[in-house]
């Protein structure tokens, strides 16, 4: 089957240490077609059941209640280990914290269970008590440079630099980090696949886990906000361009980013005189479909940065969190990442290394103390040093700074 030939995941490494360790329910939540069912079956092997909300007869059996779904997962049988139980794309249903905090609590020792969900699982609330407590959320991101190189889980935050070869970092870059069209590497495949992956965030997705009538207007401001990748929201501006309100247009942003097609960057406020307090940046989860080199450039090392974030965060090495610098005097740097509250490094993201160092970077490291400032340039090749031997500012190749994340 698929998912048992599909390349090897990081993800695969952090739930076979939580399903060997951890009692808790794995939710793993993230865009379609990331990966996460994969990930999912290949933990369940041959020890588990998988049940999909979007079956019609698993969705029968969820509606009986907790005790159909035990007796169809054969849980009353002796087994030499506990089964593992994968719930896709539950979220769909109203009352799913309901059933699963009922579930969990009768059934949580006699099996393993894992949630996997498009929706954000952290967020969409629609019914039944808390599951505080009861689960580890675990935020599954495309691939990334990282990824590509190694899969092995481990224990710190920074990796050494290793090369990755120019053929597959350019394929990265161009088709995205989604498995399907990284490996295909083929354009045609790639703009039927994106057609197909939109169509159905908009069609389903939207239709599925929101009210929103206006999936029309909706899909325009998506393919607006394409070309406004790494710039400022004007949400004014956003609700002239699809004739809605300010409100509206705040709503449908928000409710693309519930859906993984977008995410939003806000500014640090923290010993920053006249800090840029409000506006986030707005970014997508796959740069493939932004045009602009810069912009997408921008938006790559963007994306890695939050999975970086998340992923350092999700297997519990910190809390992090990923920030943009600018104050009313225009000073900007493109992306501060914070430590448990404090700021650790900045990145400035240039298309060529030829450029001098933003004199910014200079600026926003002694306000904030951070201990490093990267200008990031990918027309540079890569260099086996670690970047984060330097605490000065200082220009690196993009291949070898993202090789150092995750």
């Amino acid at each position: 089957m698929l998912y048992e030939t599909a390349m090897k995941r990081i993800y695969s490494e952090i739930i076979q240490e939580h399903l060997h360790g951890n009692r808790q329910m794995i939710f793993i939540a993230g865009p379609r077609q990331v990966g996460k069912t994969t990930v999912a079956r290949q933990a369940q092997g041959e020890r588990g059941c998988y049940v999909n909300w979007d079956n019609l007869a698993d969705r029968k059996i969820i509606l009986k209640g907790p005790d159909a779904m035990a007796t169809h997962c054969d849980l009353a049988l002796l087994r030499e280990e506990r089964g593992l139980i994968v719930f896709d794309e539950i979220h769909k249903y109203a009352k799913w914290k309901s059933f699963l905090k009922g579930f969990f609590d009768v059934y949580g020792d006699q099996c393993r269970i894992i949630v996997t969900g498009s929706g954000r699982l952290d967020i969409y609330k629609k019914g039944g008590d808390s599951l505080s407590g009861r689960y580890f959320l675990y935020r599954m991101h495309p691939q990334s440079v990282a990824e590509i190189l190694d899969q092995v889980l481990s224990e710190t935050e920074i990796r050494p630099p290793s090369a990755i070869p120019t053929g597959d970092f350019d394929t990265l870059l161009q088709y995205g980090g989604f498995p399907e069209p990284y490996l295909a590497n083929n354009k045609r495949f790639y703009n039927r696949w994106e057609r197909l992956r939109l169509d159905l965030l908009f069609r389903e997705e939207l239709r599925d886990l929101t009210r929103i009538q206006e999936v029309g207007q909706v899909q325009v401001m998506a393919k607006i906000l394409q070309y406004q990748a790494g710039r400022l929201v004007n949400y004014s501006n956003l609700a002239n361009e699809v004739n809605v309100s300010v409100d509206t247009v705040r709503r449908w942003v928000a409710t693309l980013e519930s859906l993984y097609y977008c995410f939003s960057i806000r500014p640090w406020l923290r010993n920053i005189p006249k800090s840029l307090r409000k506006q986030p940046k707005i970014f997508l989860w796959d740069w493939s479909v932004i045009k602009n080199a810069g912009s997408r450039h921008e938006n790559f090392v963007a994306s890695h940065l939050l999975k970086a974030v998340h992923w350092w965060t999700d297997i519990g090495l910190g809390e992090y969190n990923l920030y943009y610098l600018r104050d009313k005097g225009k000073r900007e740097v493109d992306f501060l990442v914070t430590r448990d509250d404090a700021p650790w490094f900045l990145v400035e993201v240039k298309t060529s290394g030829r450029q001098s160092l933003n004199k910014n970077l200079f600026y926003f490291q002694e306000k904030t103390e951070a201990q490093h400032a990267f200008q990031v340039a990918f027309d540079l090749e890569y260099i086996a040093q670690d970047c984060f031997s330097v605490i000065t500012p200082v220009i690196v190749p993009a291949s070898t700074f993202l090789s150092q994340l995750v």
